[in-house]
């Protein structure tokens, strides 16, 4: 089982970025193996419309089934969930600790994209 996290790292101990569309990568952990990759998602960084959902179908394509950030819009929300996505936000301050959260059980899946903060 694969999930997603928003981050500018390249390691667990990085910072989790707060905005899906524009974090400028994704750290997928695969939790059977308890390993990771760093995916690049600077070109949807630099989108000037439609970052959420250019980084709604980049993990989409990566297959995985959990996102974790500290915010996802509408838009981008829509398509994740289309895909079987669940999504979760946290304020946690690291991917490390966004993770701990997951696997214990503290995070709620979120049933709305957070217009509210998004737009902020």
């Amino acid at each position: 089982m694969k999930i997603a996290f928003t981050t500018s790292g390249t390691n667990l101990f990085a910072s989790l970025d707060s905005n899906f569309a524009h974090a400028p990568r994704f750290l997928v952990y695969d939790v059977g193996s308890k390993r990771f990759e760093i995916i690049d998602n600077q070109h949807d960084l630099n989108a000037v419309q439609g970052a959420g959902i250019q980084s709604a179908e980049t993990a989409v394509r990566l297959g995985v089934k959990y996102l974790v950030t500290g915010y996802c819009g509408p838009k981008a929300f829509r398509v994740l969930c289309a895909a079987g996505i669940k999504i979760f936000n946290t304020y946690a301050p690291t991917v490390a600790k966004a993770l701990k959260q997951y696997l214990d059980g503290y995070l709620v899946e979120v049933d709305s994209g957070d217009v509210e903060r998004h737009c902020a």
